[in-house]
């Protein structure tokens, strides 16, 4: 039996002090990393916040197995920003995961409500084939979630039927409405956020893109509920193990009960948390070091720097040697050898290996903070 189909759906049953020791910590991280953003140049800033945007956007897509180039994400984002990008977008599907990632961003604070909810779905599936967008499943059949081959299939969930979503809507929003949070309380305000997105993925309201609507519902509580947008990636820290995640959503629908499921949840929200914190400090990390080096730097090597730094905290994967420079630059080998010694004599770079191994990365130990 699931959770819809107990006698006190949809009172859940919780203990709001099994997370004491995530709230104290959740409380610290953000400041730090509100703290950290907040000292960040205006550009550098507008570009750890794409970062993140491009981030949830393709992580909470492939986590439901859709799987988009980063390029064609971060222009559909920079295009609905209003940022020249130039770039052609070869997946138009890209747009649509991309568009609504802006939207749940830029208007945190609206209202929920189904409006709002459809709204979002038919723009998530807007440049697909898929004709049933902005509006609840209508099928006689169950709506089963299953996994494994035909014939074999195994069945983690079944959702409420489909004369039955408009009503269970209608309570999901009204439960949203009346769980009220005073003065941006972190604890409340995890604990909102998990049984949002709980709740949401019980409904299942449409034929498809629940995952992502649910999680755009997460993102969105989180930040209203705060009253200021949270820069983190939740489905990043999700896709991290998508086994425990499905497992925790599973138990969770299974019961009233849900004290697990915000424990995992408001752990997942604290992973995602400290995922941005050391991501944060890079880009200040990449904003004092450009600061310190952008004088010294032609138009060639700027341009492989910037390259690298694209890479993230992971870095770029097998570091910069001289072909890959050629490439970057469309110059010739002995340029290319020429402006890597450059940077290495001017402390920008620092070789690893020798002979024809050697490659380069980046000194960012010259930077104190």
């Amino acid at each position: 039996m699931y959770n819809w189909q107990l006698e006190n759906w949809p009172s859940f049953d919780y203990k709001s002090k099994a997370i004491d020791d995530i709230v104290i910590e959740f409380a610290s991280e953000t400041g730090e990393v509100k703290g950290i953003i907040d000292s960040l140049p205006s550009d550098f800033r507008q570009d750890a916040i794409i970062q993140f945007m491009i981030d949830e956007a393709i992580k909470t897509s492939a986590i439901e197995g859709e799987y988009y180039i980063r390029q064609d994400v971060m222009s559909s984002i920079k295009n609905r920003l209003g940022i020249e990008d130039g770039a052609t977008i070869r997946d138009i599907n890209a747009r649509g995961i991309a568009e609504l990632m802006v939207e749940v961003r830029e208007n945190f604070s609206e209202p929920l409500s189904e409006r709002l909810i459809k709204g979002w779905h038919a723009m998530l599936f807007s440049r697909s084939r898929y004709n049933q967008a902005g509006t609840y499943q209508s099928g006689e059949e169950p709506m089963l979630i299953v996994s494994g081959r035909y014939g074999r299939e195994e069945i983690h969930y079944e959702a409420p039927p489909s004369h039955r979503v408009p009503m269970e809507m209608k309570q999901f929003i009204h439960w949203y409405k009346e769980f009220d949070i005073e003065n941006s309380d972190i604890r409340s305000s995890l604990i909102k956020t998990a049984i949002a997105h709980l709740y949401f993925e019980t409904i299942h309201p449409f034929e498809d893109g629940n995952g992502r609507i649910g999680r755009a519902i997460a993102d969105k509580c989180l930040s209203e509920s705060l009253g200021r947008v949270l820069v983190l990636s939740i489905s990043t820290a999700i896709e991290q193990n998508k086994a425990e995640y499905y497992q925790a959503l599973k138990m969770a629908q299974r019961s009233l009960n849900i004290t697990d499921w915000i424990v995992y949840f408001c752990k997942t929200i604290l992973t995602a948390q400290k995922n941005a914190k050391a991501f944060i400090r890079f880009i200040l990390k990449k904003a004092k070091f450009l600061d310190q080096h952008r004088e010294n730097l032609n138009d060639r090597q700027l341009k492989v720097i910037l390259k690298m730094f694209e890479k993230g905290v992971e870095g770029f994967e097998g570091g910069m040697t001289a072909k890959k420079y050629i490439s970057i630059t469309k110059t010739s080998k002995a340029t290319a050898t020429r402006d890597l010694q450059d940077m290495t004599s001017k402390g920008i770079l620092k070789p690893q290996g020798g002979g024809r191994s050697v490659h380069y990365e980046l000194n960012l130990k010259v930077n104190k903070f």
